[in-house]
């Protein structure tokens, strides 16, 4: 089990995260600017035992650079979630617990409460797409990325938010559903 205070204590916080970056920076700068928090999400944050969002990324990550900024969103949104950010490539040991189908995929989230204790872990994208991919790979025929970054655009990081925040709701909370307009 890990010692999650000494790992948030070892992550940057997003801009840290940012400056470090050379790969992908203006989609992951891009994405933050234009993030909105939906007005449903602040109620489940606020009942919700989530106060720190650990995520496993790397600035190469397209899945990374469209859903790490939702969460840093959120952070900056919600003044009792923090979040931080380790480098999977700095963390193997880490990384090989929330491993996706055998895969170093990434991002993870890993939501603490504020004591540091694992509430759940999200990633590497939102289910939707993820079974798309999935199946697609089984299929033998990849999804394009153009295809994965514009459903990220049309989601607007909306499910991904749902299904994070989704790890810590109360019993019987309903987590609304991302309005696909």
């Amino acid at each position: 089990m890990e010692d999650f205070r000494i790992l948030w204590n070892q992550g940057l916080d997003f801009d840290q995260f940012l400056a470090g970056a050379s790969e992908q920076k203006a989609l992951w700068e891009g994405v933050y600017q234009h993030a909105t928090i939906p007005n449903w999400a602040m109620p489940l944050v606020a009942h919700g035992a989530i106060r720190k969002l650990l995520v496993l990324a790397e600035d190469w990550c397209g899945d990374a650079a469209n859903t790490v900024p939702i969460m840093a969103a959120l952070a900056r949104q919600a003044e009792s979630v923090e979040l931080r950010i380790i480098k999977r490539d700095e963390h193997p040991e880490v990384m090989d617990q929330y491993l996706t189908n055998g895969s170093r995929s990434i991002p993870i989230v890993i939501a603490l409460d504020e004591n540091f204790n694992e509430l759940g872990h999200w990633g590497p994208r939102p289910s939707e797409l993820q079974e798309r991919v999935i199946s697609n790979q089984r299929a033998g025929t990849p999804v394009p990325y153009a295809d994965i970054r514009r459903w990220y655009a049309k989601d607007k990081g909306e499910t991904t938010l749902r299904e994070v925040l989704a790890l810590s709701a109360p019993a019987k909370t309903p987590i609304p559903f991302p309005s696909r307009k």
